[in-house]
């Protein structure tokens, strides 16, 4: 969409949509041009910059002797982000990847990710819809006291959930919790969700547990702290690895997903989506239908998470 002012209809004046963002870019102000179109151009060149340097690290130019219509861009090298900002960038784009994969609905849902060397999470906040959330409106947590170290928005109520789960354990970068439609009915019925076929066995090595139900104590204290508590005991009580098994359902509530990056453990929230769905209608047209054999299970896992994984290009 173009809007043109000035005299004579030239051209120094554009609207253009990049992607989500919609951008003001505009050449040096022509003779004649009004008030209006001057404050236009300086908010023009605020917005470009801001986001070409949250898109390419650099900014792109347009020859200013010539008319903006076509648009010509110079594309500069990127430049590497700091970690909060790439840390950033990956939990925005988690949040809205769940949304995409059709894993949340509404505001049912949270992705948050870790930088350790920082002592940092970065968690969506509670209760802003996905179409309006933005990368700034991520809260960031210290991760060793909890501390909410930015307070414009107030953290997702599941923070202390992430939080227990990324100090039990350090292999943990990304944590989502979503309330997928078959992942959160087998949640409810109290039921993991066990290795029946192969798809299961290439990325979970092993069923995927349900905890036991919170106790009214457990409900009526640190609720949320507690959520964490539950599941990290489960895993403790079965001796389960967290990476070979990066899900859960948390009983009568909804499943978390897990991995080494907050992208990790969207993929495998979508995964233990679809192996809910799965084991709904395997179970639906036979009720007795048993697990794969372990032998079955440990080669389809060890072909593309073991030490001699040949799957895919390496």
């Amino acid at each position: 969409m173009n809007r043109r002012l000035g005299k004579r209809g030239q051209d120094h004046v554009i609207l253009t949509n990049f992607g989500a963002a919609s951008i003001h870019i505009s050449h040096e102000k022509q003779e004649g041009c009004c008030k209006r179109c001057g404050e236009w151009q300086f908010r023009a060149l605020v917005l470009f910059k801001m986001y070409a340097l949250a898109k390419w690290g650099g900014e792109q130019t347009c020859p200013p002797d010539k008319p903006v219509s076509p648009l010509t861009l110079t594309r500069l090298p990127p430049k590497t982000p700091r970690m909060p900002d790439l840390l950033r960038d990956q939990v925005f784009t988690a949040n809205l990847d769940m949304v995409k994969l059709g894993l949340v609905l509404f505001t049912w849902g949270n992705a948050s990710g870790v930088d350790r060397a920082q002592d940092l999470m970065l968690i969506k906040p509670s209760g802003v819809d996905y179409d309006f959330l933005r990368p700034e409106h991520l809260v960031p947590v210290r991760l060793s006291t909890g501390e909410v170290l930015d307070q414009r928005f107030k953290p997702s109520s599941d923070t202390p959930t992430h939080l227990a789960m990324y100090r039990a354990w350090p292999t943990v970068g990304g944590i989502v919790h979503t309330h997928s439609t078959h992942a959160t009915a087998v949640a409810q019925a109290g039921r993991d969700i066990p290795a029946l076929g192969t798809t299961h066995a290439d990325y979970f090595a092993g069923d995927i547990p349900c905890t036991r139900p919170l106790t009214q104590a457990e409900i009526d204290g640190a609720y949320e702290a507690n959520t964490g508590a539950v599941l990290i005991e489960t895993f403790a009580a079965r001796g389960l690895d967290p990476l070979a098994i990066p899900g859960a359902l948390i009983s009568q509530h909804a499943p978390f997903a897990w991995g080494a990056t907050a992208a990790k453990a969207v993929y495998h929230a979508a995964v233990l989506e679809r192996l809910a769905q799965m084991m709904i209608a395997t179970c639906t047209l036979n009720p007795a239908a048993a697990p794969v054999p372990a032998y079955l299970l440990a080669k389809h896992y060890q072909r593309k998470h073991g030490a001699g994984a040949y799957y895919g290009q390496r």
